[in-house]
């Protein structure tokens, strides 16, 4: 399929539209994939899932709930664990390192909308790339948000908001996290 300029503006990590045609066709394949994964959570069903994302190491597990945007921008290391229920919003990048865990219903935005109402309504939309280290754990219920970057062992703990950088092997918890 060819890529309209939105779609190479959002890859570039600039304003873009978010209602054009191909980058709706891709939300929608993704979230058909995600269906059937959270349907019938068989090897099968995230083989299928994880053809979408940019590549995928081995014994990843992810369990069931999962919603992704677009999956092209997905990067998970080996062993990657991804409890039930989680959000990723990858507009742009979310690299997920080596041997991270993530807990229920945690969620990844790295999308940016406008201040200004009508851009908002016009679907003018940029995004900041995710990074999660090795062995980083990602608390039930965190929310990681754009631009963010979560230190090698680090841990976010349940239901924070990561609204800056983790340095490696921090503890990080609250609203905003600390």
């Amino acid at each position: 399929m060819a890529r309209s300029d939105d779609w190479q503006r959002m890859i570039r990590g600039e304003r873009f539209n978010s209602l054009a045609p191909d980058l709706l066709q891709q939300r929608e394949l993704i979230r058909q994939r995600s269906a059937q994964f959270n349907r019938a959570p068989s090897k099968g069903h995230l083989k299928r899932l994880f053809e979408q994302f940019e590549s995928v190491g081995e014994q990843c597990f992810v369990e069931a709930g999962i919603f992704v945007d677009y999956g092209s921008q997905m990067t998970l290391g080996r062993a990657v664990y991804i409890n039930a229920h989680c959000v990723f919003l990858d507009s742009a990048p979310i690299r997920i390192d080596d041997e991270v865990l993530i807990g229920p219903a945690a969620q990844f935005y790295t999308v940016q909308h406008a201040l200004d109402a009508q851009a908002r309504a016009n679907g003018v939309q940029w995004a900041e790339p995710i990074l999660i280290k090795q062995r980083a754990w990602i608390g039930g219920g965190a929310i990681i948000l754009p631009g963010v970057t979560v230190g090698v062992g680090a841990v976010v703990a349940a239901g924070s908001v990561v609204t800056r950088d983790v340095l490696d092997g921090a503890l990080v918890k609250g609203n905003p996290a600390r």
